[in-house]
């Protein structure tokens, strides 16, 4: 923190914002939109942040599409759903600030950026049988984008995780992976495959690194880039913040490296936080994470939680009641020749499948494995007080991983000797000499494993309910009778896989008031300092009530704060010397 405000400026803009995500660039558009100057500064030389290599998700209760394909919502409906997944565990000012402003957030960046967003007609709540929850509507994905509209700048853009693209760079969707998956089996999706391929091909012979048919959490983060484009927003790429500049108790500016240089930037009306929470800082994942954790992010690791320290330094205070430090998500890792790791998500792909069965090193199932990804890694906690369950270890069969992979194996007979090789895919002829190279209990794998059949013959899992709700059947396979999550493990040979207990990111940070201002220790909004995404803290609390729930918050107060900053200027006046 810097208090020499006689000092010279190297810069002055009414609004200056740290981060180059949804919230930053939300924040910095709706600024500039609002008649501010403003400077947008991104740490690394990519922008995009954990935006561009997300599902792009979008949950926003009361938006207005969610009429029109068939899911009306209510205020009341919404209100009571977050009452009966969040609670108490974040302040209900917040979550009504949420609930009031997400629609007319999205309504706002619809009609004025090139964000365009289109609602899911069936897509349930993560908690389906709780009251209040939607089936579909409330969850918006990022309509398709085509790269070469950011012409020079689209190598600016930070690329989508390599794991999540096919032929070395084309994205695709849930529905293009059906669609390739069955290009023997149908002309319709032979059509369509051939479209992504072909397009895909003519990218790469135009000379695009990768192609530029962009979807998911890539297109949410290009369509925002554009929009910072067109409206020539100044921004920086390589410039991480170094520290706050106060008076008194207000944020007068930062002081941002640029080039080998400090340079100190006044913001006149304000500073935005939003450098992607602390997931890849080592000390503060010791502190505030439950044991044990590790590198196991599958966020930037430029999200290392400067900004939520240097907030810290310049007076904000952390939140705190929240159930949960993080979004947790399981995560099997490679790790290849030149010692570098690649990281998976077991996110919707292959865990609600059926005929997988997660274990512990008891070789017992410990969880509803169509649960949520966070709800997945909260049970694996939640074993491990009793049972070693940090990895836990996902099982199938032959036939599970021919039709539907197991995380970096893919299906289809494509390779997986390599992966074997390097010791991240297990396989064994029987579940007792697969049991011996995991290194866990093999009476309790067999155990668990002639159980498991039995509840898939029945189509009823006593123990732990896979299958059991709407959100567990979305994600299975709907031709599987009598349940879409069960199937038998019982063909060999077996693979398996360590998951461990990973993240998509930080639910604990900034705590802030409606207007995305940051608070100090007495509960004070700092003059001239903001939060938004996941350097604010979570307005979910740490729960994950549906798909899209940092995403959705992150526009929300990206867009709140960017619209209070450009219209509440409380700092004192400071002039401006230059040299």
């Amino acid at each position: 923190m810097k208090t020499k405000t006689q000092a010279r400026w190297d810069k002055e803009v009414d609004v200056l914002v740290i981060g180059g995500g949804a919230g930053g660039m939300t924040a910095a558009i709706t600024a500039h939109i609002h008649g501010s100057s403003v400077l947008l500064v991104e740490k690394t030389d990519r922008i995009g942040g954990s935006t561009a290599i997300s599902g792009g998700a979008v949950w926003a209760p009361l938006n207005s599409q969610s009429a029109a394909v068939g899911h009306p919502d209510t205020f009341e409906k919404a209100w009571s759903y977050m009452c009966n997944t969040v609670g108490d565990a974040a302040p209900e000012a917040m979550q009504r600030a949420f609930l009031n402003s997400s629609a007319e957030a999205v309504d706002f960046l619809e009609k004025n950026t090139e964000l365009k967003l289109a609602a899911r007609k069936y897509s349930p709540d993560y908690y389906p049988d709780r009251e209040g929850a939607a089936f579909g509507g409330r969850s918006l994905d990022p309509v398709m984008f085509d790269g070469r509209l950011l012409g020079e700048h689209f190598r600016e853009l930070r690329d989508p995780l390599p794991e999540f693209m096919v032929l070395g760079g084309m994205m695709i969707t849930m529905t293009d992976v059906n669609h390739l998956l069955a290009v023997t089996r149908s002309f319709a999706s032979w059509k369509e495959g051939m479209k992504l391929v072909l397009r895909f091909f003519g990218d790469r012979l135009r000379g695009y690194h990768r192609g530029t048919r962009l979807v998911l959490g890539n297109a949410l983060a290009a369509r925002l880039f554009k929009t910072v484009l067109d409206r020539r927003i100044e921004y920086w790429l390589a410039s991480p913040l170094k520290s706050l500049i106060t008076e008194g108790s207000s944020v007068m500016g930062a002081e941002i490296e640029r080039d080998g240089r400090v340079q100190r930037i006044r913001a006149k009306r304000g500073v935005v936080v939003a450098t992607g929470g602390f997931p890849w800082s080592t000390e503060m994942r010791g502190r505030l994470y439950p044991q044990p954790t590790g590198p196991w992010s599958m966020s930037p690791q430029g999200n290392a939680g400067e900004g939520i320290e240097i907030a810290r330094a310049a007076g904000a205070s952390m939140g705190s009641g929240h159930f949960s430090p993080a979004f947790w998500a399981p995560v099997s890792i490679l790790q290849k020749p030149d010692g570098s790791h690649v990281r998976y998500p077991h996110l919707v792909w292959d865990r609600a499948k059926p005929g997988l069965m997660a274990v512990n090193a008891a070789g017992k199932r410990f969880v509803n494995e169509s649960t949520s990804y966070h709800e997945f890694v909260i049970g694996m906690y939640r074993s491990h007080q009793t049972l070693p369950t940090l990895p836990a270890y996902l099982i199938c069969d032959s036939d599970f991983i021919e039709r539907w992979g197991l995380g970096l194996a893919l299906p289809g007979g494509r390779p997986r000797e390599h992966l074997v090789r390097a010791g991240y895919l297990y396989r064994a002829a029987t579940l007792d000499e697969l049991a011996a190279k995991l290194g866990i209990d093999a009476k309790g794998l067999n155990e668990s494993a002639e159980q498991f059949n039995r509840y898939a013959q029945a189509g009823e899992d006593e123990a732990f309910g896979k299958g059991s709700t709407a959100y567990n059947r979305y994600l299975g396979d709907a031709g599987n009778k009598p349940n879409e999550c069960l199937g038998p493990l019982q063909k060999g040979p077996f693979y398996a896989v360590k998951v461990y207990a990973g993240d998509i990111g930080t639910a604990c940070g900034i705590r802030c008031n409606e207007n995305a201002q940051a608070l100090d220790a007495d509960g004070q909004p700092i003059s001239g300092l903001y939060a938004a995404g996941n350097d604010m803290q979570s307005v979910m609390g740490g729960q994950y009530p549906a798909p899209g729930i940092t995403l959705g918050p992150a526009l929300t107060f990206g867009w709140i704060a960017g619209r209070h900053v450009a219209q509440h200027t409380t700092q004192p006046q400071v002039e401006m010397e230059t040299a």
